[in-house]
């Protein structure tokens, strides 16, 4: 397998926008919260985003955003089909790697969803809730040398 991320242009916005609705469109119903095609829009703007491929296929996406503290995953959705093959594993070391400099890698996630157990996996703990969501974190920083 050859995973690799490329950067999202506009033209993979409708893409992006269409998975997360069908990703997250059951648990927004579980939770009684609003899906805003608008809204995914508008993030998509104020946001790094990436597709995540294997060799020429698109497998999925991931959007982000930064702080000086953390490095946020504010979405990271594969298409169905492409699920269970190490890709989202693969992206959350990538992500634990670019957000070294931050020290942090954070998300959110609904607290129903089966992806909390790859997350934890991956080194993310859950630091506190909100609703609907867990807020999970890694300490991602680079030891320093003695």
């Amino acid at each position: 397998m050859a995973f690799h991320l490329r950067a999202a242009t506009d033209n993979d916005r409708l893409f992006a926008r269409e998975l997360t609705y069908q990703a997250m469109s059951g648990y927004y119903l579980q939770y009684g919260l609003l899906w805003s095609d608008n809204g995914f829009d508008v993030g998509w703007g104020g946001r790094e985003n990436w597709l995540i491929c294997n060799d020429a296929i698109v497998m999925g996406f991931i959007s982000l955003s930064f702080d000086s503290r953390a490095l946020y995953i504010r979405e990271l959705h594969m298409i169905e089909t492409c699920r269970r093959q190490g890709a989202g594993s693969w992206v959350l070391q990538q992500m634990a790697l670019k957000a070294q400099a931050q020290g942090l890698l954070r998300l959110t996630v609904f607290k129903t969803n089966p992806a909390r157990r790859l997350y934890q996996r991956q080194g993310l703990s859950i630091v506190g809730e909100e609703d609907c969501f867990w807020r999970m974190e890694r300490v991602c920083g680079i030891a320093p040398i003695e």
